[in-house]
């Protein structure tokens, strides 16, 4: 049986845990320390509950992070220096040049992975794929119902709760959307790191009432050819801000734990 350890409780952590395959459990749970005694009591004994990385007892097989981009900035480097493989879904963190910078470092100094999940989205191995024959424009294009960028920068650029239709409030880098965004642009930074940067990676974000789905869309264009990819994915049931594909990209990390054969 192998044990991974989780960082964060929120609705994406508790989807994750409730789905995870029977050759793996859950061995650790990192929160926030005020919530220790609580998350304790719902988890079982059986799960090492701690508020800080100093705390761990014991080595979990790979470390998955579902706490958001303060989370993952508080502690991926001391995780890191444990020799600990992290798969990251809070990628919007990486928009922080000094942060990413202490990561490669960190990562590179103890010898183990950062594995950048891709969340929300598909077409990420063939946008690193393509960036190997070199890109010449890649642009995203983000389109959630106006409920999905409530408690967000958005509330300060349009009233969402008087648009009659859809209405593009920002456009920007995905360094830019990733910064004034964090809970609802990681999408933005993963595709800029599979492609060409935070800087160079083209974003635009939109609040629609008529929109039932989270939409992506991604148009890339270079050496290789032309890539256009459009999703409409679910968000999850108990957090509006939060596709459910990016949940199953994190179970997807978990079960390559144990997979024969990984695609």
């Amino acid at each position: 049986m192998k044990k991974i350890m989780v960082i964060g409780y929120g609705a994406m952590a508790q989807y994750v845990l409730a789905n995870l395959p029977s050759d793996i459990s859950l061995g650790y749970l990192l929160v926030k320390p005020e919530k220790v005694e609580q998350t304790q009591s719902i988890v079982g004994d059986l799960v090492q509950v701690i508020g800080s990385v100093a705390e761990l007892q014991g080595q979990p097989d790979i470390v998955v992070e579902m706490a958001g981009q303060s989370g993952l900035k508080q502690h991926l480097l001391d995780l890191l220096a444990l020799g600990l493989d992290v798969g990251v879904i809070s990628v919007g963190a990486f928009a922080d040049r000094e942060f990413e910078a202490k990561v490669k470092q960190t990562a590179l100094d103890y010898q183990c992975k950062v594995h950048v999940l891709s969340g929300a989205v598909a077409g990420m191995d063939g946008l690193v794929a393509a960036k190997l024959a070199g890109l010449d424009q890649v642009i995203y294009q983000g389109r959630k119902p106006p409920q999905g960028w409530q408690g967000s920068y958005a509330e300060s650029l349009i009233d969402l709760n008087d648009i009659e239709e859809a209405t593009t409030f920002f456009k920007g880098t995905a360094r830019e959307a990733a910064t004034l965004f964090p809970a609802n642009s990681n999408v933005a930074a993963t595709i800029a790191l599979a492609g060409i940067g935070m800087d160079a990676t083209m974003v635009e974000l939109i609040a629609d009432p008529f929109s039932e789905y989270n939409q992506h869309k991604i148009r890339a264009y270079g050496a290789f050819g032309e890539m256009d990819i459009a999703m409409q994915g679910f968000p999850l049931p108990d957090n509006p801000k939060t596709s459910m594909l990016a949940a199953l990209s994190v179970l997807k990390y978990c079960h390559q734990l144990t997979a024969e054969i990984l695609i």
